[in-house]
C-alpha cells in the first residue's frame, strides 16, 4: 500500500513499520506530494516499484545530524538541489539576493545553501560512509560538464568534482533511478552502473575508459572528447568548441558518449535516456499523489499554491531557444501522456472538496506541442538539428493541433470543472498554423489576458535567441484579435520581453521601446537575461561568440548597461526618466524626447523622477550602521567575500557604491 505521504522523519518511518528506507531523497525544496515536484514523482515512482523511500527536505546542512536521524539507507542517497538551479533561485540577474523562495514554506529564504548539491553529498558521506551517493535534478543536470557560472564569473568544473558523487543522473530521472535501485538491490556495486544511459561519472585516476556499447539506438558508438576543464577555463576558443560539440550530442536517438578531462580525472557522460513512451508517462503521472504539501508545514509553499490545480500533459521542447535550459534537461523529443491519463487527473482534481472549479493550467514547457513529433522516425533517429522550428519549421515536423483541441474540449466537459486555463507558454509560430486552435484558445481558455513571449522585436536578436522573426508575433496578434472579435470578447495579449540578451544593444532596445509605445504595451514585468549553466546564450555572454557560426555577438555585460536596457523596456515609468533620457541622447535619438505622440519620454523630468533620484542619493549617502555590517538576506552576491557589505558612498570620500 502506498503511504499517504512519503516519510520525512524517523517517527513517520516507525509509524509505517519500517526499520530502514531503501532510498533517502535529500532535496533543497519543501516536500509537496504533487507530480510537478521532482522528489514526489521520483519517490512515488520508486515506491510503485516496491522500494521504501524517505525524503529529507531542506535539511539543516550545517551538520550531518538530520541525515543520521533518518538512519542509514539500504541502497543509496538521491541528492537534488530542487526544482530550480539554486543560484537562479537565490539571486536576481543583478546578483541581488531574492527576498522569497517559492519552493520553501511561507516563501522563506535561507533554508538551503548556495549550490547545495555538493554540500548535501558531503553530509551523506559524513553521516553514513559507504552508502552510494547519486546526484541529480536541474542543478546537477545543467552543471554536468565544465560550465560558465555567472554568479562567480568563472568557469567551474563538472558538479561531479566538488560533490564526489558516485553517479550523476541528468535529464528526467524516472527510468534511470529505478534501474539504479533494482541493480543495487540485486547486489551490483555502484561502479557497475556506469553502463546506464542518462548518467555521468568520474573515472578514478588509474581507471581506464570502459568499453560500454549503447546499441539500443542508431549511434556510431564513438566517444566524443570535449576540450578539458583546464582548456575551457583558459581559452574562450576551447569553451566555444566545447559548447558546440556538447549541444550536438543531445538527441538520445543518435547521441554519443562524451568525455572531458578534469586534471587527472576523466568525466564520462553516457548518451541521454531514451524518450519515455506514452505508457511510461502515464505510469509516472497516474500514481497516488495527494497533491498536497506535507502536513509538517504550517505555512503554504508558494510554488504549490500556484500549480496545485495544474496538469502536465507533455515534456520536452524542440524549440531550441538559446537562453532556455528545457531542451538540455527534458530533451528535444516531445513525450506526451495519453488523453485517458490526463482526463483522469482532471477528474481527480475536480473531485477534491477544496477545488474551486478552475484548472489553472493544462500544458507543459510549451502548451501547444502536445503529441507533436517528427513524421519520419528514420530521419528523426539521425537528425542533429538543435531546433525543429528554427530558422524555419521543419517540413517533417508534425504540427497538428487537433489532439490538443480535442483534449481541451474534453477537459472543459469534466463534471465539476467550470474553467480550464492555458497558462503555459504558447509557441506562436505553431499556433499561427492552426486557426482552430487559436479559436478554441480565445473562446474558452483565456481569462481576458493571454501571456505570450515574443522576447524581442529585432530579427537580429531573435535569430541569436533562435526565436521566430517578429512577423510571427504580429501575425499572432492579428489572429488573436480577429478570433476575439469573432467570439465577441475583449481580450488582450500580455507580451514578455527579455532585456540584455546577447546581441541586444541599446539601439535594439530603443527600437523595442518604440514598438511598445506604438502598440500601447506597458510591460509590468521585465525578464532580465540570466546566463544559466550550459545554455548556448551563456556561451555567447561569456565568450562574445556564437558557438556555431563563430561570429562575434555584442553582449551587454556591465551592470549599468543592463540597467539601461531594463529601463528602456519600462520607459513609461517616471523613475526611469533620467536613465532613458541619457540613453536616447547617447544614441542620437533626441527625437524621442518631447511631447509628441511618438516620443518615449517628456522633455522635462516628472516630479516622480526627481523624487526617486533624491531617494537614491539619500540612500547612497546614508551611514552604515553596526547592525548592518554583516551579510543580510538582501545583500548582493559577491563571490569570495563574507561578512561586510560593500561600503556605501559618502559625500566627498571618492568611494564607489
Amino acid at each position: 500500500m502506498p503511504a499517504p505521504f512519503l516519510p520525512t522523519t524517523r517517527e513517520e518511518m516507525d509509524a509505517l513499520g519500517w526499520d530502514q528506507a531503501d532510498v533517502v531523497f535529500v532535496s533543497g525544496d519543501a516536500y509537496v506530494d504533487h507530480p510537478s515536484f521532482a522528489a514526489a514523482i521520483l519517490g512515488r515512482h520508486l515506491e510503485a516499484h516496491g522500494f521504501r523511500v524517505a525524503i529529507l527536505p531542506q535539511p539543516d546542512w550545517r551538520s550531518a545530524d538530520p541525515w543520521r536521524a533518518l538512519g542509514r539507507p539500504r541502497l543509496f542517497y538521491a541528492v537534488s538541489a530542487g526544482n530550480m538551479d539554486s543560484m537562479i533561485n537565490h539571486y536576481t540577474a543583478n546578483k541581488k539576493r531574492r527576498n522569497d523562495d517559492a519552493y520553501s514554506p511561507g516563501g522563506r529564504i535561507g533554508l538551503r545553501p548556495d549550490r547545495p548539491t555538493p554540500i548535501y553529498a558531503q553530509r551523506c558521506r559524513e553521516a553514513f560512509s559507504g552508502v552510494p551517493v547519486v546526484i541529480g535534478g536541474v542543478e546537477a543536470s545543467l552543471r554536468r560538464i565544465a560550465h560558465y557560472d555567472y554568479w562567480s564569473d568563472t568557469v567551474r568544473p563538472s558538479m561531479l568534482v566538488p560533490s564526489k558523487a558516485d553517479l550523476l543522473v541528468y535529464g528526467m530521472g524516472e527510468r534511470p533511478i529505478v534501474e539504479i535501485a533494482r541493480r543495487l538491490d540485486a547486489g551490483e556495486p555502484i561502479t557497475a552502473l556506469r553502463d546506464l544511459r542518462g548518467v555521468a561519472y568520474l573515472l578514478g585516476r588509474t581507471e581506464s575508459l570502459p568499453d560500454h556499447r549503447f546499441e539500443d539506438a542508431a549511434c556510431d558508438q564513438r566517444t566524443i572528447e570535449l576540450p578539458s576543464f583546464e582548456a575551457v577555463t583558459a581559452d574562450n576558443d576551447a569553451f566555444v568548441r566545447m559548447t558546440a560539440l556538447h549541444h550536438h550530442e543531445t538527441n538520445p536517438l543518435n547521441a554519443r558518449r562524451v568525455t572531458q578531462a578534469h586534471g587527472d580525472r576523466l568525466m564520462v557522460q553516457n548518451p541521454p535516456s531514451l524518450p519515455m513512451s506514452e505508457a511510461e508517462m502515464d505510469a509516472a503521472y497516474d500514481l497516488p499523489y495527494t497533491r498536497r504539501q506535507h502536513p509538517r508545514y504550517e505555512d503554504p509553499v508558494p510554488a504549490h499554491t500556484m500549480i496545485k490545480d495544474s496538469v502536465t500533459i507533455m515534456r520536452g521542447c524542440f524549440g531550441g531557444c538559446t537562453f532556455c535550459s528545457i531542451t538540455m534537461h527534458q530533451g528535444r523529443i516531445i513525450q506526451s501522456r495519453s488523453e485517458r491519463s490526463i482526463l483522469e487527473e482532471v477528474h481527480h482534481i475536480a473531485e477534491d472538496p477544496e477545488f474551486k472549479g478552475t484548472i489553472s493550467d493544462i500544458g507543459g514547457p510549451t502548451a501547444n506541442m502536445y503529441k507533436m513529433r517528427c513524421t519520419r522516425p528514420e530521419i528523426e533517429a539521425k537528425c542533429r538539428r538543435l531546433s525543429c522550428i528554427h530558422p524555419k519549421i521543419c517540413p517533417l515536423l508534425g504540427t497538428d493541433h487537433k489532439p490538443t483541441v480535442d483534449l481541451l474540449d474534453k477537459a472543459r466537459a469534466t463534471p465539476g470543472v467550470r474553467r480550464v486555463h492555458v497558462a503555459s507558454g504558447i509557441r506562436m509560430d505553431l499556433a499561427n498554423r492552426s486557426p482552430e486552435y487559436v479559436d478554441t484558445l480565445v473562446r474558452h481558455h483565456v481569462g481576458g489576458h493571454l501571456k505570450v513571449a515574443p522576447e524581442h522585436t529585432s530579427d537580429t536578436v531573435l535569430s541569436a535567441m533562435k526565436k521566430p522573426p517578429q512577423a510571427e508575433f504580429e501575425a499572432f496578434e492579428e489572429n488573436f484579435a480577429e478570433a476575439s472579435r469573432a467570439a465577441g470578447k475583449k481580450q488582450y495579449l500580455v507580451p514578455y520581453f527579455i532585456a540584455s540578451h546577447p546581441g541586444s544593444t541599446t539601439d535594439e532596445m530603443i527600437e523595442l521601446a518604440v514598438f511598445l509605445k506604438a502598440r500601447g504595451y506597458r510591460p509590468r514585468q521585465v525578464q532580465d537575461f540570466i546566463p544559466a549553466p550550459m545554455d548556448i546564450a551563456t556561451c555567447m555572454y561569456h565568450t562574445g561568440r556564437d558557438p556555431f557560426s563563430g561570429t562575434h555577438v555584442e553582449t551587454p555585460r556591465r551592470l549599468r548597461d543592463r540597467q539601461v536596457q531594463r529601463a528602456l523596456l519600462q520607459y513609461f515609468r517616471p523613475e526611469n526618466w533620467f536613465t532613458v533620457r541619457r540613453a536616447l541622447l547617447d544614441r542620437g535619438r533626441a527625437d524621442l524626447i518631447g511631447d509628441g505622440p511618438t516620443c518615449l519620454i517628456p522633455a522635462r523630468a516628472p516630479a516622480e523622477a526627481i523624487a526617486a533620484r533624491r531617494r537614491n542619493a539619500a540612500e547612497d549617502a546614508a551611514p552604515v550602521h553596526a547592525e548592518d555590517a554583516g551579510t543580510s538576506p538582501t545583500v548582493g552576491y559577491r563571490p569570495g567575500r563574507k561578512g561586510a557589505r560593500r561600503r556605501r558612498r559618502r559625500p566627498g570620500d571618492g568611494s564607489s557604491r
